[in-house]
């Protein structure tokens, strides 16, 4: 196992403890809601954008 395997595997460990520590787990989001939130963040940063 690389250095690079090794650091991969434990990162991948600690996201997977700060995943499933005492946070219940939310509602499912619609698709719809999702789009909704990107289309509104990608009008945020155009440029000349009221922010």
């Amino acid at each position: 196992m690389t250095r690079i395997d090794k650091a991969f595997t434990t990162l991948s460990h600690k996201m997977c403890e700060l995943g499933t520590s005492g946070r219940s787990p939310s509602q499912p989001q619609s698709i719809a809601s999702l789009l909704d939130k990107v289309n509104a963040a990608k009008l945020r940063y155009q440029p000349g954008a009221m922010r």
